[in-house]
């Protein structure tokens, strides 16, 4: 066996630089030299003086006191002008929106309140992580859990992506998204305890204090300043009538937002990563223009980040809806990005054209059908567990408020049927009248149970749209999409849920630079639910965030019958072997004969090649599964009763019909970032010469007598099973 030389990276970098068009030459040229001059003679580094902020901003008030440009924008923030209402609706409606979030939820806001005072103790929850202290006062340059502390040098300076030096520097990132910012914001609109006030204030002065512009790792992303940036511009009007923001402190933070926005338009992501980082740092400066409108700069970054906005949106959402890089967290990203691009264009009167509602819909079109029956929804490809604007916490996988945000604004009551009651995201974000409109909207059960994403190459089949039906999710698409930043190795990888229960998942993320080896581990074959052969991945990394060789994937049928959904794919990661292997995967969601309300899966992996290798078949249970082992095949108990039968055979002209053992490794599953869980892994091992056919069954049994494996073959073979290429 052998397999083609990983290039190497000085070999891909030529490359890269060899395939560059002049524009991208001028715009790495123009930024370098910026760079250049910021780290070598301290070039727009320090926080800016008064005079140069004054020429920022618009007659009148560049000439006018710092108590007169301060009371000005405590006006438009308070809301009292119709007129100059601020950029969200909720800042126009204080009092109605407490009053409302106090009667209709009530838990939510006790939560929120916790959450709020220990943000004043300087604990908070991050990512996948919990009550984690970065020291007291704040340390913003801290990583906690390897104690890693970057300091203050320009930000081109820092290894950022080296654990040695920065340990996750998504954790330290996390934090000086200043999302907590906006928490304590919403505690203060709900209760006028000026205790938040206080403590928003002091971590804003000592956040200033700490991080002069330009230096330091919360400089050295673009995309980190932009929704740094909306978080303030979130925060500072919930305040606005607290008499602890007063004129030096707002004048302070113009200031501190007039230079990140430079930053950002500075160092927009046209070239080194132009996916969502492109889009949130066009939406940052949207914000900015929108939120700012005293400051010179206002028009041409409302403008420019419209435009990139609209430029990027053909590009980044493929034709069927789905997000180019084929990661479903990075897809919700996009939704919410375009979701706060049409509020803000509706706030500041400006004009969309027609694709972006469109494009839009079909984001969320998307996201409704990976929404699993337990209301969370699949994880395929990267997980990085930010926000783009935390207005209530949630898990990682829950994505029902962009959902519900988008019903309210589109009126889609099939949205509305799998996103289920009002949240409070739905008020904060659109106010009394977007929560009104969503619990007017009718609920419609979608009259679909099977959808083929062309495109992306997703599918996913059900047998109903209640909380008890049978979804299965199947990545039968290409492996991504620009350098595959965000891509696993996960081809024709599947997740499964029946009678209530989530069993077999797509384990996670975890971490994108702490640890090499986790990181390759996550995003390896051998984590996702599929064929492995010869222990190896089908498409190899390269580094965190590189591919040496992919796997492709083709979609050859999706098909419905009044009896069973089936998608079937095949890709060809193992086809560098030598000689090459073929893996063709058919997946049937099949009504049982015997118990018509009721659906089993069925699995054929077939295996088309000359030569003799080693296979496994791996699938991996949620972390609340257990399986235990009797009467010739594994059941799957969930700690609410349902349980799962699996049986799986070889069918070949050898050994026709061989049930294979199915053992249990133990493995993790990461449902956030920077968190994991142990959970099983069933395992079947098998190994032969020429082609192979694996048949796995997946019954419910939902309390009924045990299943054995007579019975389950009867399942696997009481259908006209097609062998065929």
């Amino acid at each position: 066996m052998v397999t083609p030389a990983a290039m190497t990276p000085l070999s891909a970098g030529l490359r890269k630089i060899a395939g560059m068009e002049p524009a991208e030459w001028r715009e790495r040229g123009r930024q370098l030299l910026l760079k250049s001059g910021e780290r070598f003679f301290g070039m727009r580094q320090g926080e800016m003086n008064d005079r140069t902020f004054r020429r920022r901003l618009v007659s009148p008030f560049d000439q006018a006191s710092v108590e007169t440009v301060a009371e000005d924008v405590l006006e438009v923030m308070r809301g009292l002008d119709f007129s100059r209402r601020p950029f969200m609706p909720l800042f126009g409606a204080r009092e109605l929106t407490a009053s409302l979030l106090r009667r209709r939820f009530p838990a939510e806001c006790e939560r929120l309140l916790h959450r709020a005072d220990r943000a004043i103790a300087g604990r908070f929850d991050l990512l996948g992580l919990t009550d984690v202290s970065f020291g007291h006062p704040i340390d913003w340059h801290l990583e906690p859990l390897s104690g890693k502390r970057t300091g203050n040098p320009h930000w081109s300076a820092i290894s950022y992506l080296n654990p040695a030096v920065a340990g996750d520097k998504k954790i330290t990132w996390e934090l000086n998204r200043h999302g907590h910012f906006v928490t304590l914001g919403q505690a203060y609109l709900l209760t006028k305890d000026d205790r938040y006030a206080e403590a928003f204030i002091n971590q804003l002065t000592a956040w200033l204090d700490a991080n002069p512009p330009r230096r330091g790792i919360n400089w050295a992303s673009s995309l980190e300043l932009s929704i740094r940036c909306i978080a303030w511009l979130w925060a500072m009007p919930c305040f606005a009538w607290s008499g602890r923001l007063t004129p030096p402190i707002i004048w302070r933070i113009l200031k501190s937002l007039v230079q990140q926005g430079s930053y950002i338009e500075s160092y927009l992501s046209h070239y080194f990563a132009p996916n969502t980082h492109l889009t949130g740092e066009a939406l940052g400066l949207l914000y900015l223009g929108t939120a700012l409108p005293w400051l010179s700069d206002a028009s041409r970054w409302r403008g420019l980040g419209l435009r990139i906005l609209l430029e990027q949106l053909p590009r980044q959402v493929q034709p069927d809806g789905v997000y180019f890089e084929h990661a479903s967290y990075y897809h919700r990203y996009t939704t919410d990005f375009y979701v706060h691009a049409m509020l803000l264009a509706r706030a500041g009167g400006l004009a969309l054209p027609p694709e972006v509602s469109e494009t839009l819909a079909r984001l969320l079109d998307h996201l409704l059908w990976i929404t699993r029956p337990d209301g969370k929804s699949t994880l395929y490809g990267d997980d990085d567990g930010g926000r783009l604007l935390i207005l209530q916490q949630r898990e990682s996988s829950d994505f029902r408020d962009t959902l519900q945000i988008g019903a309210a604004l589109c009126g889609i009551g099939t949205w509305k049927w799998a996103a289920g009651p009002a949240c409070p995201e739905v008020l904060w974000l659109l106010g009394p009248e977007g929560l009104q409109a969503y619990d007017r909207l009718a609920p419609v059960e979608p009259d679909s149970v099977i959808k083929r994403f062309p495109t992306s190459g997703f599918v996913v089949l059900r047998d109903g749209w209640n909380q008890r039906s049978s979804y299965v999710f199947v990545d039968a698409g290409a492996h991504g999409a620009m350098n595959y930043v965000h891509a696993h190795a996960d081809a024709l990888s599947f997740e499964y849920a029946s009678n209530g229960v989530t069993w077999m998942v797509d384990p996670g993320t975890y971490t994108y630079t702490k640890d090499p080896e986790l990181r390759d581990q996550f995003r390896s074959s051998s984590a996702h639910n599929t064929l492995v052969v010869e222990g190896q991945s089908q498409s190899q990394s390269n580094g965190p965030f590189s591919w040496a060789q992919v796997a492709e994937s083709t979609l050859q049928e999706v098909t419905a019958t009044a009896e069973a959904a089936t998608c079937r794919g095949v890709h060809n990661g193992y086809e560098r072997f030598n000689p090459p292997v073929r893996h063709q995967r058919s997946i049937q969601l099949i009504k049982r004969s015997d118990r018509p309300a009721s659906s089993y899966l069925l699995i054929e992996d077939r295996i088309i090649t000359v030569g003799s290798y080693r296979y496994q078949l791996r699938f991996h249970l949620a972390s609340d599964c257990k399986p235990t082992h009797g009467n010739g095949r594994c059941v799957v108990h969930h700690p609410n009763g349902p349980q799962l039968a699996v049986g799986i055979w070889l069918v070949n002209p050898q050994r026709a019909g061989t049930a294979i053992p199915i053992g249990v490794e133990e493995g993790w599953v990461s449902p956030e970032y920077a968190r994991k869980l142990p959970a099983p892994i069933l395992v079947a091992n098998a190994e032969g010469a020429g082609e192979q056919i694996f048949v796995t069954v997946l019954a419910p049994l939902d309390g009924e007598a045990a299943v054995d494996l007579e019975c389950l073959a009867r399942l696997a073979t009481d259908r006209d099973v097609q062998y065929a290429a």
